[in-house]
């Protein structure tokens, strides 16, 4: 495996991480989640969507953000948070579109999307991370992580 692919998927893993786990992290404990169903959710109040449903995903959205990031930043349960926070995506994404049929995704959804991608297609080569290390103790190999 090339070392140099190993710290691709570990850059773009941990900033990924950092992106939803800091948006997670003032989701939860700034906004809050009620404050974040209030602020992004409830405006969709007058679509086809019912209430109990923005609030359920307005609550559950940020606790997510926050758990997926975090997971990813140290590399634990990687497949796991990479799938949510694709749903994330999907969902942000459903939701600005319905609004605004036009909107423009080039500095929010797209960049996280491509990082999301770009790990999904190289997790097998992220050797830097908690899955990896518990991976390479699974299969007998004794490596060594070079810094």
């Amino acid at each position: 495996m090339d070392d140099m692919r190993a710290w691709a998927v570990f850059f773009a893993r941990v900033v990924l991480g950092l992106i939803f786990g800091m948006a997670g992290y003032w989701k939860c404990f700034v906004l809050t989640p009620a404050g974040h169903v209030q602020r992004f959710f409830l405006p969709y109040a007058d679509t086809w969507i019912p209430l109990w449903l923005l609030w359920t995903a307005g609550l559950i959205i940020p606790i997510v953000e926050l758990v997926a990031g975090w997971l990813l930043v140290v590399g634990f349960r990687t497949r796991e948070a990479l799938v949510a926070l694709g749903f994330v995506l999907v969902t942000v994404t459903y939701g600005h579109l319905l609004k605004e049929p036009l909107y423009s995704f080039a500095g929010h959804v797209v960049p996280r999307l491509a990082l999301v991608v770009f790990v999904t297609l190289l997790i097998d080569d992220d050797r830097y991370s908690v899955d990896g290390w518990l991976r390479a103790r699974k299969h007998g190999a004794d490596q060594h992580l070079p810094l």
